[in-house]
């Protein structure tokens, strides 16, 4: 112990060498009702710092509903395929902001949006995303698939197996997967682990279906984390924290 913190050569090394983290965009919104919350952003920014200061290599994909949720609108008559692609561009600007508060802190940050808009961050190349990772960025994958009718946890799912991740983080309020909302059934069962079939015939909603359908193809593990937990996303990471993992059964 080193003036009152752990020493990081006795800290546990870390299990993954290359991580997704998916957060959502309420996630940014904090204790508002709408919009960006900076010192929450600067939070999730410094859990996203220590992680990276692990050694480990991120992919970050937030989404955008803080900002637009092109399904309520669909549902009030507009078509869907404008609602959806307003809704990429929402999570364009949470990327930036995101950006902006990791290099505040020194992280060196990559924008790369599926939908081109060269003035303010790179179209997505897998190649060159793969080498933004060997050399240290953070990625944040923005703009979805770039395409209508698919949700920014299929896109996650798709720029994880792309990008050769280990693991999705996917965080949330809660600290794993119920078997019924937590907040609102004091009795719900927790999952300490479960297979991605399970998730899909109890109809768990972690992730839209496609997403766990691409997961389980590619057997690429899903844990299901608090953005609130103590240790940090750092914690969860090592070991330490509390997380639901979905796998192979």
């Amino acid at each position: 112990m080193v003036d009152g913190r752990e020493d990081a050569a006795f800290r546990p090394r870390p299990k993954y060498r290359r991580i997704l983290l998916k957060i959502s965009g309420e996630a940014l919104m904090g204790p508002q009702s709408y919009g960006l919350h900076p010192p929450t952003v600067d939070r999730l920014a410094e859990d996203i710092k220590a992680v990276r200061d692990l050694g480990v290599e991120i992919c970050l994909v937030i989404g955008g509903g803080n900002i637009f949720r092109g399904l309520q609108l669909t549902a009030q008559g507009m078509e869907r395929t404008t609602g959806d692609y307003m809704g990429m561009l929402a999570t364009v600007m949470n990327a930036l902001a995101m950006q902006s508060a990791l290099e505040a802190r020194g992280v060196y940050t990559r924008v790369i949006s599926a939908i081109p808009m060269d003035q303010v961050c790179e179209p997505y190349i897998r190649r060159r995303a793969v080498r933004h990772l060997e050399k240290g960025r953070v990625c944040i994958f923005a703009a979805g698939t770039g395409n209508p009718y698919f949700t920014t946890d299929t896109a996650a799912t798709l720029r994880a197996s792309e990008m050769s991740c280990e693991v999705i983080f996917k965080g949330t309020q809660v600290d794993g997967i119920y078997d019924r909302d937590p907040k609102l059934y004091p009795d719900a069962r927790r999952y300490e682990r479960i297979s991605y079939d399970e998730v899909l015939q109890k109809h768990l909603k972690i992730m839209d279906a496609a997403a766990i359908a691409l997961a389980r193809d590619n057997r690429l593990p899903i844990a299901v984390f608090s953005l609130d937990d103590p240790t940090g996303l750092a914690g969860v990471i090592e070991g330490r924290g509390r997380f639901t993992i979905v796998e192979p059964g």
